[in-house]
């Protein structure tokens, strides 16, 4: 099925014949105690949101975003306090409010949609006792009456089978799902404003399209406002009415959507912008924000942005931070002194190339794998996962199995990056784990350097991990948080024999300065590092026993745009030097197209299409790549992606469908072949290069699902996400 996204509402004038707006920011100040004084996290912040309008809320980790937004609900702890300013909420100054009398407006009439589903579901209690007890608590009605309306509200987040889900538990739920019934716990006691943080982060992009088009939808239908806080410019663009960015606990810019794409009077706000990799754009190196966000507790002199800031002068560095002002002419309001005369239009890029990647692939690849399977056991318990079957004769009990990944095949060449893509659950990073021996192979074959892996002991496989190394998704959670930068990445050094002593002490600092850090940060531990630092650090210790192969598992998709940006181009740099080869995890598209040189589709534990980026990115197109590529938030808002959102869920890997296992959520599908026959990954146009897994001819697979104009434009926006 095919839907296109609503060109945003002109939220200017508010709705119902009402003047004032739904909320009104006044000066906002958020202090936070610190050994030796006090920090301001929010700093005199100001806005208005109008009923029926959405307004994105931008900037880098630690600008402010999320501390703003809890203050308008009163949710700051100690040591934080809030010590100045109003929040006018329907002509009601929420700040006057005992937090004892805020607890009728949380949840009821203001609602919060946190980031994490996970964190911020109960595990013990089903989800259905926790929607119902939102709506028993603001509304109270019978637990009778509140399990229909807890019901209503999960159908009306478009959750299947409401009636028998609401007694399930969150953990029973996949990530998309978790985050509709926060949404739903939001929903339920129809609220005039609802708080996002963050709603979309963790997730891919068919199930990030999904979240987005329901706010969408359900904004529409109940006149509701939204504040929308993102790092993601990709869901500000096909979102938000209005933005305001925030830097240091500032807003620097504010203006309407349009405005700010195109003219943005800010240079933090161009350098947002300009980090985001763009599908259509090549580039030598992407565009990045010198530095980082300065300690709140020791700001510079001048304005917070000076030191980082490419077009400031020395009365910049020395007059003071400055206020945010309208700028002449225009609707935008800027932080800057300089917002009148500096020209700060979109940069020129030249046209990306049609040719595909350099690489060498006349000999033996550094990595193959050949027909890989990870099968896991069905439950954890005697009698789980247990079924019975009949297959001719007597009937026979068999253990069923998750079929994690199911006969997979590619390589990767010195020097080259490879992509892994798909939805969440799909079986990318159980590839990666497996193919490195993390894991043991249910089946197939994996070849490091012509060794053949799947043969050799532990101790064989131990004796060659220097040779490839693993970047994970979160460095908090992989780099140990009790040792000293410094010793963790001496350690490798140490148990592969590189150096020891004196010479592993000068190394750790080389290293460390590669990966743009000091020398000094080696006597410092993990949690004083920023997230961008961390993932520098987890990079140095990949480096530091001089691997040939690294796998980059979802590398950058908890970082802001600026950061994730300056971590693309060193690993860029790494391997331009090293000569390294990449795997590289990710349900990024725009990061795939701009760092990989072939890409991998995966879909339920299969690949569906292998080939060059150019060739996979356009068409002939498997259906699957196609719809991935159509639910990409296309980072321009006068660009309208025409989504294709497929029907259903992902089915179980316990049971996958017969045939063509996309079969079943396939807009193209062509009956019984489809259904009974599994498609073999085939070269299109006899170029073994690009291989597709599809019953489609080439034409049937060119056409787009609804029609010529609907494929423009979404194959011109294909990738534009900064996730």
């Amino acid at each position: 099925m095919s839907h296109s996204v609503p060109p945003n509402t002109t939220a200017s004038t508010a709705t119902d014949g009402q003047d004032a707006p739904l909320l009104r920011v006044e000066d906002l100040r958020t202090e936070f105690a610190v050994e030796g004084g006090r920090v301001v996290a929010a700093n005199d912040v100001s806005f208005e949101l109008d009923r029926g309008e959405t307004m994105g809320l931008v900037g880098e980790s630690g600008a402010g975003k999320s501390v703003t937004a809890r203050s308008l609900l009163q949710l700051i702890d100690s040591p934080g306090q809030i010590t100045g300013g109003r929040v006018v909420f329907d002509g009601e100054d929420l700040l006057q409010r005992s937090k004892e009398e805020m607890q009728s407006v949380r949840g009821n009439r203001i609602a919060l949609i946190p980031q994490d589903p996970m964190t911020s579901l109960n595990p013990v209690l089903t989800v259905g006792e926790q929607i119902i007890e939102t709506i028993t608590h603001h509304q109270g009605t019978s637990k009778r009456e509140a399990r229909q309306q807890a019901i209503e509200a999960m159908r009306e987040v478009e959750i299947p089978d409401a009636e028998s889900r609401i007694d399930d538990y969150p953990h029973e739920f996949s990530g998309g799902m978790r985050q509709r019934v926060l949404i739903a716990i939001g929903l339920s006691c129809q609220p005039d404003l609802i708080i996002a943080d963050e709603p979309t982060t963790a997730l891919d992009v068919t199930t990030q399209a999904k979240i987005l088009d329901l706010l969408n939808e359900l904004q529409e239908e109940r006149g509701m406002a939204v504040l929308m806080i993102t790092h993601n410019l990709g869901v500000v663009a096909q979102t938000c009415d209005h933005v305001g960015v925030m830097y240091a606990g500032n807003l620097v810019e504010t203006a309407p959507l349009r405005e700010l794409f195109r003219t943005p009077r800010h240079p933090y706000t161009r350098g947002l912008i300009d980090s985001i990799p763009h599908a259509d754009v090549e580039y030598d190196r992407l565009p990045t924000l010198d530095g980082s966000m300065p300690d709140l507790e020791a700001l510079p002199a001048g304005c917070n942005f000076a030191p980082r800031c490419p077009h400031a002068t020395d009365e910049c560095r020395q007059s003071g931070d400055p206020p945010l002002e309208t700028v002449e002419g225009s609707e935008t309001k800027a932080a800057c002194i300089r917002a009148s005369e500096l020209d700060l239009q979109a940069r020129e890029v030249s046209e990306a190339t049609a040719g595909g990647s350099n690489i060498d692939r006349s000999g033996d690849p550094l990595f193959a794998v050949d027909g890989l399977k990870k099968h896991f056991p069905a439950g954890e318990g005697f009698l789980d996962g247990l079924t019975l079957s009949r297959d001719g004769g007597l009937p026979s009990i068999e253990r069923q199995s998750v079929k994690a990944v199911d006969g997979i095949s590619f390589d990767i060449y010195e020097g080259e990056t490879v992509g892994l893509v798909g939805e969440s659950g799909c079986g990318k990073s159980t590839v990666a784990r497996t193919a490195l021996r993390l894991l043991d192979p249910t089946d197939g074959e994996v070849y490091f350097d012509g060794q053949p892996l799947h043969d050799l002991g532990t101790s064989e496989v131990r004796s060659l991990r220097r040779e490839f190394q693993m970047v994970f998704q979160d460095p908090r959670s992989s780099l140990n948080p009790r040792k000293s930068v410094g010793k963790i990445i001496g350690r490798a050094m140490e148990r592969h024999d590189i150096a020891t002593g004196k010479e592993k002490r000068e190394r750790v600092g080389d290293l460390l300065e590669r990966v743009g850090l000091s020398r000094e940060a080696a006597s410092k531990y993990p949690h004083e590092f920023s997230g961008g630092q961390q993932q520098r650090v987890a990079i140095a210790h990949a480096l530091a026993v001089e691997p040939r192969l690294i796998v980059c598992d979802e590398p950058v998709s908890a970082l802001d745009v600026s950061v994730q940006a300056q971590i693309l181009n060193l690993l860029e740099d790494i391997q331009a030097e090293f000569g390294i080869a990449y795997l590289v995890i990710s349900h990024n598209i725009g990061v795939v197209r701009h760092i990989c040189d072939r890409v991998a589709v995966m879909y339920l534990g299969e690949i569906v299409e292998f080939g060059e980026v150019p060739q996979v990115f356009g068409p002939p197109f498997h259906p699957y790549t196609e719809s991935l590529l159509s639910a990409v938030p296309a980072a321009d808002p006068d660009t309208r992606t025409d989504r294709i959102l497929l029907e259903g869920s992902v089915p179980s890997p316990i049971d996958p469908p017969s045939g063509c296992r996309f079969r079943t959520r396939c807009p193209k599908k062509i009956g019984e072949v489809c259904e009974q026959e599994c498609p073999s990954l085939e070269a299109v146009d006899g170029d073994d290069g690009h291989r597709i897994a599809c019953h489609l001819s080439r034409e049937e697979m060119s056409e787009p699902v609804g029609g010529e104009a609907e494929w423009e434009t979404a194959s011109a926006n294909a990738g534009t996400s900064d996730d």
